[in-house]
């Protein structure tokens, strides 16, 4: 390798390039090669390291994107009332500055990834919590007061079937990455109370809005580092891709294509169409005859759902009317 240039060889060299004593495409490589060393300097703050690269926490925001959207059909469904979830940010703290973030007193749900080490946080806040309780008991929500306490035993269990509903939504998303089963283990109203890590660990913070008959509320994911470092090399973004396009098995399309092909639907055939006056529909008589332009050969209009799909010549099959099919109809073939 060549050697290192101490400063003092650096400023004659400038020194010999202004004199005119020294090449300029010297000088030129020079300064290149000093701007790139340059450019590869980059600040470092120690007490909040990024530990999970840009990539990572793009695919972490594409799989909870996943989850807001599976959660808010689960809620809109449950509380008959169209949910609205989606994510507002992501981000790495501290677990220290995620704890006194939150609001005290709070809906704190600590949760268990097996076969994951370590536990995660699912924090609804209260803003979102007492008008789903409120929707829950038959109320409107309209002037809904959000008192300043822990929640009681009855509204726990109320608040309870929300978030099972988003660790059963979690587990879903969470599958295209590593097979989990999350669990909520305990449920705090003080987060102060509770350290699922040392306050300067790093954790990834996803957090979500949560928009319910004209109320928005927050709820957070708090994800300690040490808890998705087994599957950080699922998370970057070249193999998230790959592992998403390997995601789709067959068991479900076939599942996919059984269920709709177990589903009926109305099937209509037109013999043909014409136009009578008023007063020749209101004499009609059984046995009278309704004259039509089109031929006795002519192929019948087979719709769906009032949709033209195929056309065909009646006749009959044993002891049924029938008709077989011929050929696809046009969009706008009449009848």
């Amino acid at each position: 390798m060549a050697d290192v240039l101490d400063q003092g060889e650096i400023d004659a060299l400038l020194s010999a390039v202004e004199s005119g004593g020294v090449d300029s495409a010297l000088a030129e490589t020079f300064d290149r090669g000093s701007r790139q060393v340059s450019q590869d300097i980059r600040t470092y703050d120690f007490k909040r390291p990024e530990r999970v690269s840009k990539d990572q926490m793009r695919s972490l925001e594409s799989v909870h994107e996943a989850f807001a959207r599976n959660l808010g059909a689960s809620l809109s469904g449950f509380l008959r009332t169209i949910v609205e979830v989606r994510v507002a940010t992501i981000e790495q703290l501290t677990y220290s500055e995620f704890i006194h973030s939150l609001p005290n007193p709070t809906n704190f749900n600590l949760l268990t990834a097996e076969p994951l080490e370590g536990q995660l946080c699912l924090e609804v806040s209260p803003i979102i919590i007492y008008p789903i309780i409120d929707r829950l008991l038959g109320g409107s929500s309209a002037e809904l007061y959000i008192p300043q306490r822990p929640l009681t035993a009855i509204e726990l269990s109320l608040a309870r079937c929300i978030t099972d509903r988003a660790v059963e939504n979690l587990s879903g998303v969470w599958a295209e990455l590593v097979q989990v089963k999350f669990d909520i283990t305990e449920v705090e109203s003080n987060p102060h109370l509770v350290q699922i890590v040392a306050p300067n660990e790093v954790v990834v913070v996803v957090g979500f809005e949560i928009k319910l008959s004209g109320r928005a509320g927050t709820m957070s994911l708090c994800i300690p580092f040490k808890v998705i470092e087994p599957v950080m090399e699922k998370l970057a973004t070249q193999s998230w891709l790959a592992y998403q396009r390997r995601s789709a098995p067959v068991d479900k399309s076939e599942a996919l294509g059984r269920n709709i092909g177990a589903t009926k639907v109305d099937l209509t055939v037109f013999l043909a169409e014409t136009t009578v006056t008023v007063r020749d529909l209101l004499g009609l008589q059984p046995g009278d005859i309704i004259q039509t332009t089109k031929a006795v050969d002519a192929e019948m209009i087979l719709q769906v759902r009032g949709q033209n799909m195929f056309a065909g010549n009646i006749g009959r099959h044993k002891d049924n009317r029938a008709i077989k099919i011929t050929r696809r109809a046009e969009v706008e073939e009449s009848l």
